[in-house]
């Protein structure tokens, strides 16, 4: 029986799937900045997406809803570089990020008692407490 298991999200060719829109950047750089348009922004359609399954699709867009627009866009923004094409392979690069995080499993947090240790360092403050208030009585001298 051979069980095709599904392609890591960062081997998976989305290339196809995403587009850019460049804009001018803000910030320091004199003329080159008011000239060029470096800042990429990468728009990902996460539902039409070919290389996702359904289920994680559904994971997308509940822990990366902040990320994607009204339209259904998984936006990332780089406008770090001076150079158009460093900005596309850093955008690139975050939105496999963006979906390898999205797409990790979580670890079950597993309850344990707390040790003896911690279990005798709160006992000493209660008592030491208990200490304290009971000092401010007044003396009961019949």
């Amino acid at each position: 029986m051979n069980v095709s298991l599904p392609l890591p999200i960062t081997e998976r060719p989305l290339d196809s799937e995403y587009f850019f829109l460049t804009a001018r950047s803000g910030g320091p750089g004199g003329q080159h900045v008011n000239k060029t348009e470096t800042k990429v922004e990468l728009r990902f359609h996460v539902n039409s997406s070919a290389w996702l399954s359904d289920s994680e699709k559904i994971v997308i867009n509940r822990k990366l809803k902040n990320n994607i627009n009204k339209e259904g866009y998984l936006q990332v923004v780089a406008q770090e570089h001076r150079s158009q094409i460093k900005n596309k392979k850093e955008a690139v690069q975050r939105l496999y990020s963006l979906l390898s995080y999205a797409l990790q499993k979580r670890k079950k947090r597993i309850p344990t008692k707390p040790g003896r240790g911690a279990v005798e360092k709160r006992i000493e403050g209660k008592k030491k407490i208990s200490g304290k208030k009971e000092s401010r009585k007044k003396p009961d001298w019949e």
